[in-house]
């Protein structure tokens, strides 16, 4: 079963990767394409604006218009499957890392005593209940309004990241905090911006002049949309970077960065001439988070310290053939792990000195391992190798 899931998510996953290129390109495409038209060389009525572009050795003209009645294309192109599928092999990929592997990934004792079914619920019911409080939120009168609008829905986002850095593993919180922004992503398009476009279509084919209040509506959620583009992408590579998702206020790094990169949007696509300003917010909470996140230097202990105060080689194979060797190893005996996660092998004392500033990092700094402590390695436990590998991380007894 094991090897099925493990396929199953390589090739989700590959879709997704394919599928989420499609989608986010092609809405980044043309947030680009609306800032970079001009007038046209010659006024022509219900004309726009206009760019010309040069790509693979061909030239390009594209027009933006307004149709009247009766003005409706004979074909007529739309983007919307990108989104779809991107979605559905995303709650697939859920399914598959999450909700099916016994909350290994999903729950982490340490967190909170929430169960495997109890955080599945919990993940699932917030997708859902999410869409229904952003929608709500930007279909009301307060949406008009502007920034209020905004304040309430950032500070919602921020409960929401807090709320489930205290309520699932580190790593899952991240991801499901992706998801649900991917989620108000997709159900943006089909239930706002597609049934917009759809009624200004069929009034062109009645012959009526479409209402382009509707257009106006949909383009605000697809600017939505690009403003949280950039953090859902750091939430599909967070699971490789455990100094973020593993840190203590792993909320806060997470807020920061997704702050960070709605302000690299907006720089980057923003019409504004003046948009350059929000790399001063970028730099701020990158520089904050690499700050936050790099473990302090620790100078190894002299050798008359390590004489009197540190743990021995042989305490600290003990910890870790306790408590890493069920995954780390040439032969894992853990249900889920069927081969050593990235490689990294204990099971010689060479292995062990080999990789002492990595189990430091990840063992005793970020306490991001043991994967959701799933061996249930102590505190004690963990100043053991702290104490042998901040003494050298000598061989001898």
């Amino acid at each position: 079963m094991t090897a099925t899931l493990d396929w199953i998510n390589l090739i989700t996953r590959w879709i997704h990767f394919t599928a989420g290129i499609a989608w986010i390109g092609s809405s980044f495409y043309f947030i680009w394409l609306d800032r970079h038209l001009t007038p046209p060389a010659t006024p022509a009525a219900g004309v726009d604006g206009e760019v010309w572009m040069v790509h693979s050795g061909g030239f390009y003209q594209v027009a933006k218009r307004r149709i009247g009645p009766g003005e409706m294309p004979a074909v007529l192109h739309w983007f919307k499957w990108e989104a779809a599928l991107t979605w559905a092999s995303g709650v697939v990929l859920l399914a598959v890392v999450y909700y099916l592997t016994g909350g290994a990934y999903l729950v982490d004792p340490a967190v909170s005593a929430l169960t495997a079914g109890q955080a599945t619920l919990l993940s699932v019911g917030l997708l859902f209940v999410g869409w229904f409080v952003y929608d709500a939120l930007w279909r009301s009168s307060l949406a008009r309004a502007g920034w209020p609008a905004v304040a309430l829905s950032l500070a919602l986002l921020g409960g929401v990241v807090f709320g489930l850095f205290h309520a699932l593993s580190g790593r899952a919180a991240y991801v499901h905090v992706g998801a649900l922004l991917g989620s108000l992503m997709v159900a943006n398009v089909w239930a706002v911006i597609l049934p917009a476009q759809q009624q200004m279509i069929d009034a062109t084919k009645r012959g009526e002049q479409p209402d382009y209040e509707l257009g106006e509506g949909a383009k605000r959620r697809s600017v939505h949309n690009s403003y949280m583009t950039l953090p859902v992408l750091f939430t599909m590579l967070s699971s490789h970077f455990p100094q973020t998702y593993g840190h203590p206020l792993g909320w806060l790094v997470l807020v920061l960065l997704m702050v960070g990169g709605a302000a690299a949007r907006h720089a980057m696509i923003s019409r504004s001439p003046r948009r350059g300003w929000a790399l001063a917010p970028m730099t701020a909470c990158l520089v904050t988070v690499i700050a936050m996140t790099t473990p302090r230097t620790v100078q190894p202990r002299a050798e008359s310290d390590a004489a009197t105060g540190s743990a021995s080689f042989g305490a600290a194979r003990g910890v870790i053939n306790a408590r890493c060797l069920a995954c780390h190893s040439a032969f894992p005996t853990d249900n889920l792990f069927t081969a050593a996660p990235t490689g990294v092998m204990f099971d010689s004392p060479e292995q062990i000195v080999r990789m002492a500033a990595r189990i430091r990092e990840r063992a005793v700094v970020q306490r991001s391992m043991p994967f959701a402590n799933k061996t249930g390695i102590t505190d004690a436990e963990r100043e053991v190798l702290r104490s042998w590998i901040e003494s050298g991380a000598r061989l001898r007894e």
